[in-house]
């Protein structure tokens, strides 16, 4: 196993690699030897989206079909209308785009899915006003989220292996999430779950108040690692390289992805997201081997 030293942004060059949507069933380890073919080279990190995989795993749930109790019509209504939506929007610096939506935040799809957060993640998660325990709707159709992968570590070996087998190449393998990890001097932090070892994850709703009241330095999360022994610092510096190349798909959020689309909500369909540029794989090339 390699030993990487600590870095800058400033050493990487990213490729974003264009591919199309995957939908459940995909064969995202075929789809992602495709893509790398010709491509990656010995010492590249390769970093793919947890939800592309998710997706393609069908690690996803239709929250069409839950039923919601009275908690969660509480957390979907009072909580994120008003104290979402005037208090705590505000003191995490939110868009005011943003913040006008927690005041209309929809009533049905609401309690749906803060039942699944409540049930899935628990209450500090489900405070949070999105991405509750990393459950997320947005690139995703109709009333479908995508759920946290549960062996994100062992995904990564394999990939990585199959990798080294049918390409010969050498790479480390690293699945990144867009939610946010902080940093606080050498403490890096997360509201959501598992994240590679070096990043703490506590308290859900106040770990995202913390980190967004007080403005500390913001990355994507990476949350799985294959290939490399590094540190926090620069794995959390590939990890938000690899996401600025990625971009958002059809959205940074269900609200950004319906208005693109002029869709309700739930009205996204698959067909709508096959039509969009995807890049679930962006390669991370150390700047001395760019030659």
């Amino acid at each position: 196993m390699r030993t990487l030293p600590q870095s800058t942004s400033r050493d990487y060059r990213p490729i974003a690699i264009v591919a199309s949507y995957w939908r459940p069933g995909e064969d995202y380890h075929q789809r992602i030897i495709e893509a790398l073919k010709g491509k990656v080279r010995n010492g590249d990190t390769v970093t793919i989206s947890e939800k592309a995989i998710s997706t393609a795993t069908g690690n996803i749930i239709d929250e069409k079909q839950l039923n919601a109790g009275r908690f969660s019509r509480l957390l979907a209504g009072f909580w994120m209308h008003f104290v979402w939506g005037y208090m705590l929007g505000a003191l995490c610096h939110l868009r005011p785009k943003t913040i006008k939506r927690f005041r209309t935040y929809p009533k049905a799809e609401g309690d749906k899915h803060k039942q699944l957060a409540l049930t899935r993640s628990g209450l500090l998660q489900a405070l949070m006003h999105g991405s509750e325990g990393a459950i997320d709707g947005s690139n995703l159709p109709y009333s479908f989220v995508s759920l946290p992968l549960q062996e994100a570590h062992n995904i990564a070996d394999q990939i990585r292996t199959r990798i080294r087998t049918d390409l010969q190449a050498e790479v480390s393998v690293m699945i990144v999430d867009t939610d946010k990890s902080y940093t606080y001097r050498n403490f890096h932090f997360t509201p959501r779950p598992k994240p590679i070892r070096g990043i703490q994850s506590h308290g859900g709703a106040l770990s995202y108040l913390v980190g967004r009241a007080l403005r500390l330095r913001k990355r994507s999360t990476p949350v799985a690692l294959s290939g490399s022994e590094i540190v926090t610092e620069t794995a959390l510096q590939i990890a938000e390289c690899a996401n600025k190349a990625r971009g958002h798909g059809a959205g940074r959020d269900v609200w950004d992805m319906a208005e693109r689309f002029d869709a309700a909500l739930t009205e996204v369909t698959w067909d709508m997201l096959d039509r969009i540029e995807h890049r679930p794989i962006v390669i991370i090339r150390p700047q001395r081997n760019n030659t």
